[in-house]
């Protein structure tokens, strides 16, 4: 028998949350959770964020490693990771 955790499919932020820590809690990317939800500046006590319906493996970049490297193609990367930036340390969705 295996045991699977439901995930929900909103989150309503508390005070103070950020969006890096709703994205930790849930184990998604945090600009895949804010292209999710069409965020273009910090979300604000109260504020309903959608959380992604799939889940991936997260990794966090090293140097020397590139989009196609990561996740096939870089049209893939930007898919899946809600953005065209790459850099050292940043956490994405394999």
């Amino acid at each position: 028998m295996k045991l699977e955790l439901e995930q929900p499919s909103y989150y309503r932020l508390k005070k103070g949350q950020s969006l890096a820590d709703v994205a930790n809690v849930y184990g998604v990317p945090p600009r895949a959770l804010a292209a999710l939800n069409g965020l273009k500046e910090e979300p604000r006590e109260g504020s309903v964020l959608q959380l992604p319906a799939e889940r991936r493996d997260l990794y966090t970049v090293r140097g020397g490693e590139s989009k196609t490297l990561l996740c096939g193609s870089a049209e893939n990367f930007e898919k899946r990771n809600g953005t065209k930036c790459l850099y050292i340390g940043q956490t994405v969705w394999l």
